[in-house]
């Protein structure tokens, strides 16, 4: 029977009362109805329930309309991990506008790009950015961008006000009873957020309200959050919108524990003092957890869950957590994928493995999460799935309600990253026989020397293995014979010392010959404001090396 003649094409279309397009924004609402008096967010002496977060949410909104913001427009934040971020989340798309919150650490230049490309309307900032965005607002072409400042009060550095007017003081123009503007269709795009534009521009990448909604409810489920979970914002709430975890805390009626900074000891401390069950970083943030002093972590008890993506994990820092009593969970994603859209999930019988194996099985970029459809490993030329051998590689590839809308006036970009119905994350990968993904390397990460391909990610958990290694990156110089060879740059621990022939000499023991570095390199790693290691400066840095040698 075709659909047309189905009894189920016929007088069953949706409507108001059958059908309301999905947006995280209704997360806040339920919260603050159910949990008025609950704490919502808690920063330095500040609290704020439910009740109090959504009426802040509604003002900004309020106020956002008065200032002549409307449906579409782009509202920009360069903001820490505070209220004022995490009302932003709600406020903002509540206007009907798209939110584009702003790498911190970003240039003037890179932040002048992104409010010109991104036509940002109105700017909100945090003054301890003051020198940056200043500058970036000289160099715009936008002169009639509104600014408002943010004066935190946890903050006691330097820093001028830029704006018409304080945050606080928009707030109190807006009207706690106004009514969010919703979206008329879930495809509607609520954010705006730049990759990090190693190859020129960064590029705009559009998410849309169902994405959102969707990937909130994905970390509970995926994660297996109990309600109520206590969250510490040690990820900032810039990147992929927080992994979308401002949406989720909403829909989990949680605590929100603010953090402007990462510090392992305030980290600890904040866990101690306020309970704190769950939270997320990158490798580095883990590492740095893993080896603080021993009576930093003291007077801890209860169990805490962290989240650990961005770059696939050593499994000396998936080990480490695992000695000092923190569940920690795999997740990957990308920019692209609403952050984490793939989840190491775990077995119940893996817990009765060696501790090595555990730390094997548990870092791997797994399987699909609950909202996403699929995540398989395709030979990116004849677009096939690769077998599930562990050993031949391919692309990581995503297809779901978890990928972007596109990137923003970037339609060739877009049409190259869904080519062949699926993302294409530019990861290298195997499926492994459990059908679980393994990432390999990045494709621009891989070493080829002499005709062999290595991979940097298996020198990088060679070198973790040391006890001297907080973190290390592994990039290709120049070879005169082999065209190419690893470089190791190794940032070592407090008070730890090694030469580059210990190095060397303890990487022969876990690698083959070829794939050992043949240059070493002690030095602080450059990171991204998220702890990402940021390889291509490394990689510069290789070339020139090698060029005065």
């Amino acid at each position: 029977m075709t659909e047309s003649r189905s009894p189920y094409s016929q007088g069953l279309e949706r409507n108001a009362a059958n059908y309301v397009p999905l947006t995280p924004i209704t997360f806040l609402e339920r919260s603050a109805y159910i949990y008025p008096e609950r704490v919502a967010v808690i920063h330095g002496a500040r609290r704020y329930t439910w009740r109090q977060s959504a009426a802040r949410a509604r003002r900004l909104a309020s106020a956002l309309t008065q200032l002549g913001v409307e449906r579409g427009d782009t509202v920009a934040v360069v903001l820490n991990n505070t209220p004022e971020m995490f009302e932003c989340h709600f406020g903002v798309p509540g206007c009907g506008a798209v939110l584009n919150t702003i790498n911190t650490r970003l240039d003037a230049e890179t932040i002048a790009f992104t409010l010109d490309h991104g036509e940002a309307k109105v700017l909100i900032t945090d003054r301890e950015y003051t020198r940056a965005v200043s500058r970036a607002l000289e160099l715009t072409e936008r002169k009639d961008i509104i600014v408002i400042d943010v004066d935190d009060p946890e903050y006691t550095g330097p820093g001028e006000r830029l704006g018409r007017m304080d945050y606080e003081a928009l707030l109190e123009q807006g009207n706690e009873d106004f009514a969010f503007v919703l979206p008329r269709d879930e495809w509607d795009a609520i954010s705006l957020n730049y990759t990090s534009g190693t190859t020129g521009n960064p590029k705009g990448v559009v998410y849309h309200h169902r994405g959102a909604y969707l990937n909130a409810m994905s970390n509970i489920v995926s994660w297996g959050m109990p309600p109520h979970s206590v969250y510490l914002w040690t990820l900032p709430m810039f990147h992929c919108n927080g992994w979308c975890f401002a949406w989720t805390m909403a829909a989990n009626a949680g605590i929100n524990v603010c953090l402007r900074r990462v510090d392992p000891r305030l980290i600890f401390n904040a866990i101690r003092e306020h309970g704190v069950t769950h939270y997320c970083g990158a490798p580095i943030v883990h590492s740095m957890l893993a080896n603080a002093p021993e009576e930093w972590r003291r007077g801890i008890n209860h169990k805490v869950s962290g989240l650990i993506a961005a770059a696939p994990p050593p499994a000396a820092v998936i080990e480490g957590m695992a000695k000092i009593g923190f569940d920690i969970t795999h997740v990957y994603g990308l920019t692209e994928t609403y952050g984490p859209a793939s989840v190491c999930a775990k077995h119940d019988d893996w817990a009765d493995k060696p501790l090595a194996d555990q730390v094997s099985l548990n870092g791997r970029q797994g399987v699909r999460y609950h909202a996403q459809e699929a995540i398989s490993v395709l030979d990116p030329q004849t677009m096939e799935p690769v077998p599930w051998d562990g050993e031949t590689m391919g692309e990581i590839m995503f297809r779901g309600n978890l990928v972007m809308k596109g990137y923003l006036k970037n339609e060739k970009a877009s049409a190259e990253a869904f080519a062949g119905g699926w993302y294409h994350t530019g990861d290298l990968a195997v499926m492994q026989p459990d059908g679980y993904v393994k990432i390999k390397d990045r494709s621009k990460d891989v070493i080829i020397s002499g005709g062999e391909n290595i991979s940097s990610i298996e020198v990088e958990d060679a070198l973790y293995k040391h006890p001297a290694v907080m973190a290390a990156a592994v990039v290709a110089a120049p070879d005169a014979k082999w065209g190419e060879v690893p470089c190791a740059f190794i940032e070592l621990k407090d008070g730890a010392s090694a030469t580059p022939e210990e190095v060397i000499a303890h990487c022969r023991e876990h690698l083959a010959g070829f794939k050992v570095p043949k240059q070493i390199v002690f030095t602080e790693l450059p990171k991204t404001s998220t702890g990402k290691i940021q390889k291509f400066v490394l990689r510069e840095r290789a070339r020139s090396a090698a060029a005065i040698e």
